[in-house]
């Protein structure tokens, strides 16, 4: 019986190599070749400056992401782990198992086959939907039949392919896309800092504990943390993970949490540079990141991926902390409009290959279980400001792929003078828009530099994406597809300057697609928060701010899950089928910021009776009502 069982085995197994050396011999033999998306939109590549070619020995590091095998089961899969009356509530997978599951592992074999036969290396990831290769110039040249040159565009200067990559057809068909034949990106972290000179400066002198308007202390008092602390919740027994663009100095971390008398463990924290890491440019960000999230889950374990600033780097980063699937939830604050990577506005907007990669390794961390924050951005509804410089109505990628929590802004109640007399009161919590802040930035002549002009255009990120449609999740939700607009400015045709409108009126409108933000916290500079951070490395760390924007929302909701997971059996996963449902319920944890006046991020303002608002998503967060809501299991 075992000497048959054997060679039925020593069968099946001769028969599948000769299926597969069949398949290599048909391919080579096709000589029909397909176009490989790139993430690099074509206004980029054609409008660039190109000048010599990259030399041949350079080195290159290229990811290929194939499609699943299907994307209508791998989203419903997802929805089922959060859904308590499916089989699969709660029963994440691994990587490994999503990758036998929805990974296509023999068009990934084949793909390494075939970049090998060049001298690349290449690697496969566990989720048999990433292979990973390095390689010279000359080598990606000849396998993908294109040529890449020194290119400049808006003053960067990156890598790029000056003819569209190919690959034999049944590769190309396989292929979602590649990231790194083209280097130019656009990712700016979600950070802002209030401008210099509006009110008292903080001095070295100061008590950072007071100096600056809110704290940790303050963030758990005002969102009912609290409560939670006193019920025993510390985040014990939990990581989380964090992915940026810029290094840092750890024990920053460590003085600040000492700073604000926070107690926490010995060597939480650990550090992965990833792809070789990055340089030093942002590490405000990252310092925060780890700062915030490790102050509200004192318990936790914090695991850092930095990655360089590049398109492939931000990719690789997040999909290492998520092929290590070791921590439950992630948080990510860097980003770039969803302009600045589609076609040019005039000639209509397109879903760029760039989100649906991207859209793809979150759903693959929520079919395992892993809760993901993203920051929104911080130029309210015209997010395209910051790095194309145009001023449509834009939300910021990847925070509007709708398998993450967008994480949106408000601004806390508070009085002040600043110094050119002018008296502001906000007197309850409001969407995040620095339209309150107008008359300041008139009377100092901000709108008479392009640089003040920014100023300008600071709040929430949020709108509708053109590049996802509305998630089932949001469908029904009052609110959601339709919104209440203020408009503060007249854009041109192209969108390319604008003109303050003398008397904004309230309009309503009807909106598709992905509604964004998801949930909002304090994120207004002048109710934030401070800073210690090192510029560089062997510089001295220092406080700085005051600092905002949804760069600190994203890696609180990110302590704040460590937190709520540390006391549960299975991990949350999924948090928005669960969140909207919540919404909608008789005991709803969160308060829509529903008024018409004074509540916009620039455009969006609120709907009196609705649940959901543009410019803030569901509103704010009561967690004690929100860990009642999602239960112990």
């Amino acid at each position: 019986m075992k000497k048959i069982r054997f060679f039925s085995v020593a069968l099946v197994a001769v028969l599948l190599s000769l299926l597969f050396f069949a398949k290599a011999q048909l391919i080579a033999a096709d000589s029909s070749r397909g176009s490989v998306a790139q993430t690099v939109t074509k206004k980029v590549l054609n409008q660039a400056d190109y000048s010599s070619a990259v030399p041949n020995d350079t080195q290159e590091s290229v990811d290929v992401i194939l499609k699943p095998k299907s994307q209508t089961a791998l989203g419903n899969y997802v929805y089922s782990t959060v859904s308590p009356t499916s089989f699969s509530y709660r029963r994440y997978m691994t990587p490994g198992q999503f990758g036998s599951t929805f990974g296509d592992a023999g068009a990934a074999r084949a793909v390494l086959k075939y970049l090998s036969g060049f001298g690349i290396h290449a690697s496969l990831a566990a989720d048999n939907l990433v292979v990973k290769s390095v390689g010279t110039t000359s080598q990606f040249e000849k396998a993908f039949d294109t040529s890449i040159s020194q290119a400049t565009y808006r003053g960067r200067r990156f890598h790029a392919t000056r003819k569209t990559p190919t690959l034999p057809s049944w590769y190309a068909s396989r292929i979602l896309g590649i990231l790194g034949l083209t280097t130019y990106n656009s990712l700016t972290s979600n950070i802002q800092k209030a401008p210099k000179n509006l009110m008292k400066a903080v001095t070295p002198k100061d008590d950072p504990t007071t100096a600056y308007p809110s704290t940790p202390a303050s963030f758990a008092a005002r969102y009912h943390l609290d409560q939670l602390y006193k019920e025993g919740f510390t985040g014990a027994g939990q990581r989380m993970a964090i992915v940026s663009l810029a290094e840092f100095n750890p024990a920053d971390a460590y003085a600040y949490w000492q700073t604000m008398g926070i107690k926490v463990p010995k060597n939480r924290l650990d550090l992965i540079n990833v792809d070789g890491g990055s340089g030093w440019d942002g590490s405000d960000e990252t310092s925060l990141d780890v700062e915030q999230s490790g102050a509200l889950a004192p318990q936790a374990k914090i695991s850092v991926f930095v990655g360089p600033n590049s398109d492939t780097g931000f990719f690789d980063a997040l999909e290492t902390a998520i092929d290590q699937d070791k921590a439950a939830q992630l948080s990510l604050s860097w980003g770039e409009s969803e302009t600045a990577i589609t076609e040019s506005v005039a000639q209509g907007i397109e879903t760029p290959v760039y989100g649906q990669i991207f859209n793809l390794i979150f759903e693959q961390a929520a079919a395992e279980g892993i809760s993901s924050f993203v920051a929104s951005g911080d130029q309210g509804a015209y997010d395209a400001t910051k790095d194309v410089g145009t001023f449509d109505l834009a939300v910021d990628n990847p925070a509007d792929s709708p398998f993450v929590v967008a994480a949106g802004g408000t601004t806390l109640p508070y009085s002040a003078t600043f110094v050119d007399g002018t008296s502001i009161s906000i007197p309850q919590e409001r969407t995040w828009g620095w339209d309150y802040l107008y008359p300041v930035f008139d009377n100092l002549g901000f709108n008479q530099t392009p640089d003040g002009l920014g100023y300008y255009f600071a709040g929430g990120g949020g709108g509708f994406s053109k590049f996802f449609a509305t998630p089932r999740y949001q469908f029904g939700v009052p609110g959601v597809n339709h919104f209440t607009s203020l408009a503060l400015w007249q854009t041109d045709p192209t969108f390319s300057t604008v003109q303050r409108i003398a008397q904004p009126a309230l309009a309503n409108g009807s909106g598709t697609g992905r509604n964004v933000p998801d949930l909002s916290l304090n994120a207004d500079p002048e109710t934030g928060y401070g800073v210690f951070y090192s510029a560089g490395p062997g510089q001295p760390a220092s406080w700085d701010g005051a600092y905002g924007g949804t760069s600190f929302v994203a890696p609180q909701l990110n302590g704040v899950s460590a937190l709520l997971n540390s006391k549960r059996k299975t991990r949350l996963g999924f948090w928005n089928p669960q969140i909207y449902h919540f919404a909608t319920s008789g005991h709803s944890p969160f308060t829509p910021l529903n008024a018409t006046s004074d509540n916009s991020n620039l455009f969006y303002t609120g709907t009196p009776g609705t649940v959901y608002n543009q410019g803030s998503g569901l509103g704010t967060i009561d967690f004690t009502k929100l860990q009642q809501s999602f239960g112990s299991r």
